[in-house]
């Protein structure tokens, strides 16, 4: 049966946007439509009718789209840990490298967007993760999810769906050619696994902060 389920799988995946080759994409039968998978740190943009799928924890991903021009993606981003005392400070601009990568985690997908056509203001925008699985004395996914709302409104943009906190790991697949995402809570167990490899994502933000390639931030 697996056989005859790829067989039905057109022939190739539609061509990625430039710079996007290397990230995973499948034939999924379920959605009868290419899928392309995104981690830790990564992100997709797509003027396909294909589907964008992760796995968040603390994480956060935000969903956009521009209807008008047929384009859309999703990125995968959690803030770095830094030594900022209170929110005041965090989400001061010049504070430090938790709020600069997090803008650039979202200027990232903005700025590829309009690559494709996309226009800023045009933008349709939903927010999922943040949930609370690290065993930490901070809650990450809370300051996520503050940090993607300020940014939203320090762009004038807002968040028109959203799921967001609460202490499960979410499994989401987003159709950027209608809007549509899908959701599944995901039990604890697999919540341990996911805040392990966020852990793994948090160490390793130093060095993509200071690697990453041409952004223009605003």
């Amino acid at each position: 049966m697996s056989g005859y389920l790829a067989s039905l799988a057109p022939a190739g995946a539609p061509t990625a946007a430039p710079g996007f080759e290397k990230i995973q994409r499948r034939w999924d039968t379920r959605i009868e439509r290419w899928c392309a998978k995104i981690l830790p740190g990564e992100y997709f943009v797509t003027a396909h009718d294909e589907a964008i799928t992760t796995v968040l924890g603390s994480c956060i991903s935000a969903c956009m789209r521009d209807p008008h021009a047929g384009v859309g993606g999703m990125n995968h981003f959690m803030l770095h840990e830094d030594t900022s005392q209170g929110r005041s400070e965090w989400m001061d601009p010049v504070a430090g490298l938790a709020t600069r990568y997090g803008a650039y985690a979202m200027e990232q997908l903005v700025n590829d967007l309009m690559k494709l056509g996309g226009k800023r203001d045009r933008l349709e925008v939903k927010l999922f993760g943040g949930g609370r699985i690290l065993a930490s004395l901070t809650d990450v996914g809370r300051r996520n999810i503050d940090f993607a709302h300020a940014w939203l409104a320090a762009e004038g943009l807002r968040a028109v769906a959203e799921d967001v906190g609460d202490v499960f790991p979410r499994s989401i697949v987003y159709f950027p050619a209608t809007g549509k995402v899908r959701v599944r809570h995901l039990r604890s167990l697999a919540g341990s696994r996911i805040g392990d490899r966020e852990r793994e994502y948090l160490r390793s933000l130093p060095v993509q902060q200071q690697t990453t390639g041409e952004v223009e931030l605003f």
